[in-house]
């Protein structure tokens, strides 16, 4: 098949080889032209560090060669905020029956809206939509470590056929109807995320990211019901899988952009360190607008958006959520976990 991806990052880039092994004719678009000619030259992605870019793969900066009317696929792999600019630059120029796939993790920042929602207002009724999301690292994945993930659509024959698109040797690929459940893990996670990074940035322990992880699928899982998404896909891949993996990995860049916060450097300041888009940033805001307009309480989310918005210090927002008001683990309406 030939498939387009839009967004040349370490993610875009290891969907791209991943594809490549699966034997599909890939474009590989970057926003800048610098950087498509860098890597069209070096064949390195500086984000992936020894790996190499197969010559087949095309490289390229012009949005009319990565968009033609031949693509059977188009991935959209950038940063949140630039997903609907990235669908209405594509929209008119692909074929009705290509399979659109969103590969960025996030809410859209201005709107709280859904990846799949920007998408289905930019491009259309017709096209058919996907979303795909998991524990996967772009650094593993391209390292071809054994990994997994949730191809979603509201279509289950698109989710199925994203399914057989990506499924490897190292890629075992699931699929789901609940695109509000995985968007909403996918976005939130990072929060929660950024959260345990403060956390290891204070120099607390094991104890502390535990609690945090815990009580933070708890609050998850709250505002996807409230949603309409299932609080089973919250214990899956695409909740606590993805939860793990970025509280806990080296590679997380909102980990890391927490344990710079809580070591006291700014926030902006520890965005640039990180050198790459913290989504969990966006997320931040977007949850509590979203939990705000639903009636869910959302109290780590909340903490998050202080520290990172109202510059509240990050052991007054820990203090804050280990004082508030006593009470059950489970009498606060929360059904009990199906795993």
């Amino acid at each position: 098949m030939n498939i387009s991806i839009y967004g040349s990052g370490s993610w875009g880039t290891a969907i791209a080889l991943l594809l490549h092994n699966n034997q599909h004719n890939i474009t590989l678009w970057s926003k800048f032209e610098h950087k498509a000619a860098a890597l069209s030259q070096t064949r390195q992605n500086h984000l992936l560090p020894d790996i190499k870019i197969p010559s087949q793969i095309q490289i390229t900066a012009d949005i009319t060669q990565a968009t033609a009317t031949t693509t059977d696929v188009a991935i959209i792999a950038t940063p949140s905020f630039a997903v609907r600019q990235m669908a209405e630059s594509i929209r008119g120029h692909i074929n009705p029956n290509c399979t659109v796939i969103c590969m960025s993790k996030g809410i859209e920042k201005d709107t709280s809206k859904l990846m799949t929602t920007v998408l289905r207002e930019a491009l259309g009724p017709h096209i058919p939509i996907a979303s795909v999301s998991g524990p996967t690292h772009a650094e593993e994945v391209a390292r071809k470590v054994p990994s997994a993930c949730v191809a979603a659509s509201e279509d289950i024959a698109t989710a199925t056929y994203v399914q057989d698109l990506l499924i490897s040797k190292y890629l075992r690929v699931y699929t789901t109807t609940d695109i509000i459940g995985v968007e909403l893990g996918a976005a939130l996670k990072n929060v929660i995320a950024l959260g345990a990074g403060i956390c290891d940035g204070l120099g607390f322990g094991d104890n502390t990211k535990a609690m945090l992880m815990t009580r933070g699928i708890s609050e998850m899982a709250r505002l996807c019901v409230k949603m309409g998404g299932k609080k089973e896909t919250l214990a899956g891949l695409t909740g606590l899988g993805d939860l793990i993996v970025t509280c806990m990995s080296r590679h997380s860049r909102n980990r890391k952009a927490g344990e710079l916060i809580g070591k006291g450097l700014a926030v902006d300041a520890a965005m640039a360190q990180v050198g790459a888009v913290v989504e969990g940033y966006y997320a931040a805001n977007a949850a509590c607008q979203l939990a705000k307009s639903v009636g869910v309480e959302m109290p780590i989310c909340s903490e998050a958006y202080n520290v990172l918005y109202e510059s509240k210090p990050p052991l007054s927002a820990m203090e804050d959520l280990m004082s508030r008001q006593r009470k059950s683990e489970t009498d606060t309406g929360e059904e009990t976990w199906v795993i």
